[in-house]
């Protein structure tokens, strides 16, 4: 008797732990995805004029990564992000749906409207083991039919801009990062009993450039940081971010989640320096160049880790890594399983996260914007510390070493034929395997005119079937 009993004993025990730790196994995963921040804009970057207490505390409580890149211009960003892969297979490498310059001297590649309905995306993995999947805010990769609650994400209210309208029940317009950040907090507390994905991607800080009355007159008392354009419009949008981040942060520490949950904290790519009309908006200093090019400030980005007893507090990780290795992070910490239908071009952080001293199994990142956006169309690669850059206009390359030129101000391509050769062929190579879009010479290319803007960009494949995410 007392042997049959003792399964049952056990099966008994087995049940009460999992009602008492029920996320033991599978951490709450959240990822907070900021518009257009540079990488020199925030306190724990070095910037002196803007104020970003609680993003500054999230960094002193987790891991800060110095140099972790994503794509030059948004939608590339998220698309990687959702999917895993380069955004260059998708040939969603501008923003959708991308605008024309009708007489440059190439015609950049059409850019699809949206990203396709049979990517499985990492809500959709992680809901097969049960996880509760929440996306609020910016999600621009695709209209009506192909939003977030396609693509796995089962609770989903997308915004734009940086006011939401007065709705029932609220008398006035309401600030959207104060709003993305109610429904997150309240995500968070209906799902605290379950393991949740919860993604906010923020409107701020992407012009046009706005903030509370308040915050403006704060920031246009404050004596400018010198070198700094120190916009009060821009440090305001940033605060109204930062508010945001410690009200979630706080959430989740209320509700006693703080040691399960993996707080992500990104940018979708480098700072814009300058709208087009030519107005400064922020710096990237020292790296060179913005949003919408191939140079470090339009790729590096910032990025802090934070979970409580498994990430180290307060370190800091210099180890290259990239928008791309977010998916196979989140699928394998959350004990899900890469789909076997599509290419993963990311790797895993989750051995880095516990120890940032972790080694990944990779060299190179690529990336390509073959349009006209803040720079000419170009390819770049990054191997080990030296960079490429080929422009496709004239077929120029420049090459940089980044340990010793992080700002790539020498050029080294002339001095170093045969490296920039090795790495043009390594570039060109992974073009080929991922399919990758290129510009064509243009018919119609007027120099008088190169730099006019027409008509946005189009094509894209038709919508697709696909099964309801579960």
């Amino acid at each position: 008797m007392k042997m049959l009993r003792l399964p049952c004993i056990v099966t008994w025990v087995f049940a009460l732990a999992t009602v008492a730790f029920p996320q033991a196994t599978k951490p709450n995963i959240i990822l907070i995805l900021a518009d257009d921040l540079g990488w020199a804009d925030l306190g724990c970057y070095g910037n002196k004029f803007n104020e970003t207490p609680h993003i500054d505390r999230l960094a002193r409580q987790g891991l800060r990564f110095t140099q972790f890149y994503a794509g030059p211009v948004c939608s590339p960003t998220r698309t990687n992000l959702q999917s895993g892969q380069d955004q260059a297979r998708f040939g969603i490498t501008q923003h959708i749906p991308g605008h024309r310059r009708p007489y440059a001297r190439l015609t950049d590649p059409a850019v699809p409207l949206q990203l396709p309905l049979e990517v499985e995306t990492f809500a959709e993995r992680l809901g097969v083991v049960g996880y509760q999947t929440g996306y609020f805010g910016k999600w621009h990769l695709g209209g009506a039919g192909f939003g977030p609650t396609q693509q796995g994400w089962k609770t989903a209210h997308e915004t734009q801009g940086h006011t939401q309208p007065a709705v029932a029940g609220r008398a006035a317009p309401q600030r959207t990062a104060e709003f993305l950040t109610d429904r997150a907090v309240e995500f968070i507390g209906q799902h605290r009993t379950q393991p949740f994905l919860l993604q906010v991607s923020h409107y701020a800080v992407h012009i046009p450039l706005s903030t509370t009355p308040e915050l403006e007159k704060k920031f246009s008392a404050k004596s400018p940081q010198p070198g700094y354009p120190s916009n009060p419009l821009y440090a305001g949008l940033l605060a109204e971010l930062d508010a945001s981040v410690g009200r979630i942060v706080a959430a989740v520490d209320a509700a006693g989640l703080a040691e399960n949950t993996l707080i992500l904290f990104l940018s979708d790519n480098g700072g814009i320096e300058h709208e087009q009309s030519g107005r400064i908006v922020t710096s990237n200093d020292p790296l060179r160049g913005e949003k919408g090019t191939l140079y470090e400030g339009g790729v590096r980005i910032p990025a802090i880790a934070r979970w409580p007893g498994t990430i180290p507090a307060g370190r800091e990780s210099g180890t290259p890594a990239i928008t791309h290795d977010i998916y196979p992070t989140l699928v394998e910490l959350g004990r899900a399983t890469l789909p076997t239908t599509q290419p993963q071009d990311g790797v895993s952080l989750a051995a880095h996260l516990r120890n940032p001293a972790a080694t990944l199994a990779r060299n190179t990142l690529y990336w390509h914007l073959p349009h006209y956006h803040h720079s000419t169309p170009a390819s770049s690669l990054r191997r080990g510390d030296w960079k490429l850059i080929e422009f496709f206009e004239g077929n120029v390359l420049e090459l940089y070493n980044l340990a010793a030129d992080p700002a790539e101000k020498n050029n080294l391509a002339t001095r170093e034929p045969a490296r920039a050769r090795e790495l043009r062929d390594a570039l060109a190579a992974w073009r080929t395997r991922v399919g990758a879009r290129l510009p064509t010479p243009n018919p119609q290319h007027d120099p008088a005119r190169a730099t006019e803007l027409g008509g946005g960009g189009g094509g894209g494949a038709k919508r697709k079937n696909k099964a309801a995410a579960p």
